[in-house]
């Protein structure tokens, strides 16, 4: 995750326009974001832009409101207009070509709907998006939300990210009680609504480890596996669909795509600190500590790949077929 090189000089040229590249030219791959902002920098827009950089890439944040909340609890949520919300999007896209769309907290059916409209005009980007845990809001919000989102976005998700436990809740209502309802199950329930690909994580295993699977219908095709950190953490769902889209819009196939991306969060998460009284904060730029080791090139030998032949999102230049 190290830049290549070191930081560029910041002394000005003397032949700006020049050296200066025509657009689109030596562009780093794109993401655009849509997320809160979140006072606590655990997630929302600023976790987003922080992860994608590390990653390589350049992320393009749209806002959709602000969180009411510290390390403690959420308190609430002050939502933009979805109008608001629709036009950032549109304005950038209109301007920088997109290679993947992260779809974070929107905050209201309205602005999943605008956010829908929006990837259905560049339906060649591949939406990566990330559930989080909305047991802080009040139900009737939570039932409109999740409603959109099923009818109006799960059809253009490429990936859905998120912990077992919401996942469960949501897509498998009956049994969300049942510890035995396996990542396929859950990626069965969720391609019923048009999502190819699952990610799963925070799978309790024997001992004090924690699992994550990449599944489809058919099979489980990426599994790792880290020790439990004695912590609670915010953001780490944000932190792990972020570097996904990322690493995908840099061209990397989806397993592999999400066998750095769980390395990665599993590296912020090991380097995560206390800001305030509440929960943890990971360190996205744990990389840029020089007094520690290299990140090895591979996951460790807990990671497992079902997957026969590399998945590849399409690309920018293909159909996407949801």
């Amino acid at each position: 995750m190290q830049p290549d090189a070191p930081f560029p000089s910041t002394e000005p040229s003397q032949d700006c326009d020049k050296l200066a590249p025509t657009p689109g030219e030596d562009a780093l791959a794109c993401v655009l974001v849509f997320n809160a902002s979140d006072p606590v920098g655990a997630g929302g827009v600023t976790s987003d832009a922080l992860v994608v950089a590390s990653i390589g890439a350049h992320a393009l944040p749209v806002t959709t409101g602000v969180y009411l909340r510290d390390t403690r609890e959420t308190a609430g949520w002050a939502a933009l207009p979805a109008a608001a919300v629709e036009e950032q999007a549109r304005m950038v896209a209109e301007d920088i070509p997109v290679q993947t769309i992260k779809v974070g907290f929107l905050g209201s059916a309205e602005a999943v709907a605008a956010v829908a409209a929006f990837t259905a005009d560049y339906a060649e980007a591949p939406v990566v998006a990330f559930l989080p845990d909305l047991s802080w809001w009040e139900q009737p919000e939570i039932e409109a939300y999740l409603d959109a989102l099923r009818d109006l976005l799960l059809p253009q998700t490429a990936v859905l990210v998120g912990n077992n436990t919401t996942l469960r809740h949501w897509l498998l209502p009956e049994s969300a009680t049942d510890r035995r309802a396996r990542p396929t199950d859950l990626a069965r329930a969720a391609s019923a609504f048009g999502v190819p690909y699952l990610l799963v994580t925070g799978l309790a295993l024997d001992g004090d480890r924690v699992g994550n699977v990449l599944a489809s219908p058919e099979a489980e095709l990426f599994s790792h596996a880290y020790e439990r950190i004695d912590a609670g953490f915010l953001g780490a769902g944000d932190i792990l669909s972020a570097a996904l889209a990322a690493l995908l819009a840099s061209g990397s196939e989806l397993t592999h795509a999400t066998a750095e991306a769980l390395q990665y969060l599993d590296q912020a998460l090991d380097h995560g600190f206390h800001p305030g009284m509440g929960r943890a904060v990971a360190d996205r730029l744990f990389w840029a500590e020089t007094d520690d080791e290299p990140a090895p090139d591979a996951p460790d030998s807990d990671a497992h790949s079902d997957s026969p032949h590399p998945i590849h999102i399409p690309s920018p230049s293909n159909d996407i077929q949801h």
